[in-house]
């Protein structure tokens, strides 16, 4: 899914996880996902994003196991919907660093183009992609919220991976039983 190179058979880690996570518009296109607006008419106007771009990286991240389709019915006709699986949803402390990380070392072009990641259970905002530093707890897509300043004046819960995904059903088969 890399826009210059396929790096999915290097040996580094890192590089194999960037060439799914690498491109800025997989990113904001998970972004958009978690935030609960998978719809690809939404996705587009809010990303302000052409349709083959938006197009290549939905299948991408489709490919890649973070997305799935889901059908629904617009009133007139049956569409797809883009939802997390639990690969997708394993993703969230790198958006959560990403947001972070920015916010410490960026400057933001206004008052209102900011945004936090808060841990839902406690309430607070934290400074850690993958553990409330408030009270200590993991972070997941079930206890964070997002809060873009310039998207709503609240934070807003994320979404979670569908539930009975094929993904997180392959998961688990080849990590054996949830305890």
């Amino acid at each position: 899914m890399a826009l210059r190179s396929d790096w999915s058979q290097r040996t580094c880690a890192m590089a194999r996880g960037l060439d799914i996570l690498g491109d800025p518009w997989s990113m904001l296109v998970l972004r958009e996902v978690f935030f609960g607006n998978g719809r690809f008419d939404a996705m587009k106007n809010r990303l302000m994003v052409a349709d083959s771009v938006l197009t290549k990286r939905l299948a991408g991240l489709v490919d890649a196991g973070l997305l799935e389709r889901k059908p629904y019915d617009d009133g007139g006709r049956t569409r797809q919907e883009y939802v997390l699986t639990g690969k997708g949803e394993d993703a969230l402390p790198v958006l959560n660093a990403v947001v972070i990380w920015a916010e410490k070392h960026l400057p933001a072009p206004s008052e209102q183009a900011h945004m936090f990641v808060i841990h839902s259970t406690c309430g607070q905002r934290t400074s850690s992609a993958d553990s409330c530093t408030a009270c200590g707890e993991r972070l997941t897509a079930d206890n964070t919220s997002w809060h873009s300043l310039t998207r709503t004046p609240e934070p807003v819960r994320l979404a979670t991976a569908a539930p009975h995904n094929s993904a997180s059903q392959n998961s688990a088969s080849q990590n054996g039983p949830a305890a």
